[in-house]
C-alpha cells in the first residue's frame, strides 16, 4: 500500500515537471513560427469588405498551418451595414478587435489614440506612394492599405458598339447622347442601386469634392463656414448627372440593392452601372464573358477634366495599441502581403490592384475593371478619395437627402440645403 502511494506521488510529480517545462517552449512567448507547443494566441479581425469574406476565411487555414499557436477570428461588417458604429459598439463592449479597418484621413484621426504604430514593419517601404498617405501622420504609418480601388460608371463595350456609340463619352452631354442611344437600340442604360447608402454618399458624391480647385481648402471650407454646397458650381453638375441617371436608368431605383445591380448589369439589361472593381467576381459568377471598361462620372462638358476615374484605398488594416495579442496580429499582417498564397488571394482571388510595389498584378489577375482602373492610376488620370475627410457619420446623412431627392420629394436645392445642414451638425 506505501509503495502505491509511493509511485502515485512520483509519478504527480513527474507529471508538474513534464506541465512545467512545457510552459516554458517558445511558441508562449508571441506565437512563434516552429510549430512549437505552447500558449496558442487569438487574433481578432474586424473587416467590412463584405466580398473578399470566402478568400479570407481559406487564408485563415493557410495561415494557422504556417503558425498554430496563432488562431484568427474574422468578423466582418458590411454592405448596407454601418461599419463605424458597430466598431464603436466592439470597444464600448470591451470586445475591442485585435485589428480593424480604417479608411485614414479623418477616420485615422478619430482613431488614432487606438493605433499602432507600424512604421517599422517590413512592408512599410514597399507601400505605393498614394496608398501610404491616408494612413501616415507625422511620419508615421499607422495602417497597412488593402488595396487601391476605382469606381466610376462601368461600361458594356459590345452593348455600347452595337448602339452605335463610337466616343466614349467624357461629358455631360455625351453621357446623355449615349443614354438615348442605348435606349433606342432597346437597353436600359443605367443600373442605378440608390438603396445603398454608401454607394451614393461615400462614393457617388466624389466626383464633386475631388474635381473642386482644392478639395482640401474646399472642405477645410465647409468646416470654418466659408464654403456652401447651394451655390457651388461642381455640387450643381453633379446633382444634373444624378438626376440622368435617374431619368435613363432602372424601375425602383430605391428598392434596388447592390446585388441587384450587378445582376441587371451581369444579364445585359443594363449597359452602365456606378461601382468598382471590387465587383468584378460577382460580376464574373453571372457572366464571365462580359467585355467590360469604365468610364468617369462627368460634371459639365470640360472633357479634359473630366477623363479621371475615382481612386482610393478602401480599407486599412490597423491593430489595436492595447490589444495583448498585437505581436501576433503584425505576424499576420507581415504574413498577409509577403507569403506566396497571400500575394496570389490579393490579385487572383479578390481581384485587387496590390499597394505594394512588391506585389504583382497582371491584366489576368486584375480583370477588366481592375486593369482599367491601373491604366488611369498610370496615366495620373486620377479623382483622389475624399470621403475618409469627412466628418464621421455624413456619408449616411448624404444619401437619405439624395434618396429624398431621387423620390422626387425635394429639388436639387434643396437636397444641397439638407447635405450642409448635415455637415454643419457633424462638423462641430
Amino acid at each position: 500500500m506505501n509503495k502505491m502511494k509511493l509511485s502515485l506521488v512520483m509519478l504527480l510529480a513527474f507529471s508538474m515537471l513534464l506541465a512545467a517545462c512545457g510552459g516554458k517552449s517558445e511558441g508562449s512567448q508571441g506565437g512563434s513560427s516552429d510549430g512549437a507547443s505552447g500558449e496558442v494566441k487569438t487574433v481578432k479581425i474586424f473587416q467590412f469588405k463584405t466580398e473578399i469574406v470566402d478568400g479570407l476565411n481559406e487564408l485563415k487555414v493557410e495561415f494557422e498551418k504556417e503558425y498554430p499557436n496563432i488562431k484568427l477570428d474574422i468578423q466582418t461588417v458590411g454592405g448596407g451595414a454601418d461599419y463605424g458604429a458597430a466598431l464603436k459598439t466592439k470597444f464600448a463592449s470591451n470586445d475591442a478587435p485585435d485589428i480593424f479597418s480604417n479608411g485614414g484621413d479623418a477616420e485615422m484621426e478619430m482613431w488614432i489614440d487606438r493605433l499602432e504604430d507600424l512604421s517599422d514593419q517590413p512592408w512599410v517601404n514597399d507601400l505605393v506612394e498614394m496608398a501610404k498617405e491616408p494612413m501616415t501622420k507625422d511620419g508615421k504609418v499607422y495602417g497597412m492599405p488593402m488595396n487601391l480601388e476605382g469606381w466610376g460608371y462601368i461600361y458594356n463595350k459590345d452593348l455600347f458598339e452595337q448602339a452605335g456609340i463610337t466616343e466614349l463619352p467624357k461629358t455631360y452631354a455625351q453621357l446623355e447622347e449615349a443614354a438615348k442611344k442605348l435606349e433606342a437600340a432597346g437597353t436600359t442604360p443605367f443600373a442605378n442601386a440608390y438603396q445603398e447608402w454608401w454607394l451614393i454618399g461615400n462614393q457617388g458624391i466624389n466626383p464633386a469634392f475631388a474635381q473642386q480647385d482644392d478639395p482640401n481648402a474646399f472642405i477645410q471650407g465647409l468646416n470654418d463656414g466659408t464654403q456652401k454646397f447651394a451655390g457651388n458650381a461642381k455640387f450643381e453638375e453633379w446633382a444634373k448627372l444624378m438626376q440622368l441617371t435617374l431619368d435613363h436608368g432602372n424601375k425602383n431605383p430605391l428598392t434596388t440593392d447592390y446585388n441587384t445591380a450587378i445582376s441587371l448589369l451581369a444579364t445585359e439589361k443594363t449597359a452602365m452601372m456606378q461601382n468598382g472593381n471590387w465587383s468584378q467576381t460577382e460580376i464574373d459568377a453571372i457572366n464571365p464573358d462580359l467585355n467590360l471598361g469604365y468610364l468617369p462620372m462627368p460634371l459639365g462638358d470640360n472633357a479634359e477634366q473630366n477623363d479621371k476615374l475615382n481612386v482610393g484605398v478602401p480599407a486599412n488594416l490597423v491593430i489595436n495599441k492595447d490589444s495583448a495579442s498585437k505581436e501576433e496580429a503584425k505576424i499576420f499582417l507581415n504574413w498577409f502581403v509577403t507569403s506566396d498564397i497571400g500575394k496570389e488571394y490579393i490579385v487572383k482571388k479578390f481581384k485587387f490592384i496590390p499597394a505594394l510595389t512588391t506585389i504583382e498584378a497582371t491584366p489576368e489577375d486584375m480583370g477588366d475593371l481592375g486593369s482599367a482602373v491601373w491604366e488611369y492610376v498610370q496615366d495620373g488620370k486620377v479623382l483622389p478619395r475624399q470621403s475618409a475627410k469627412f466628418p464621421d457619420g455624413v456619408a449616411q446623412e448624404f444619401s437619405g437627402s439624395m434618396q429624398a431627392f431621387f423620390a422626387g420629394k425635394s429639388d436639387a436645392n434643396k437636397m444641397l440645403e439638407d447635405m450642409q445642414t448635415s455637415w454643419d451638425s457633424l462638423s462641430k
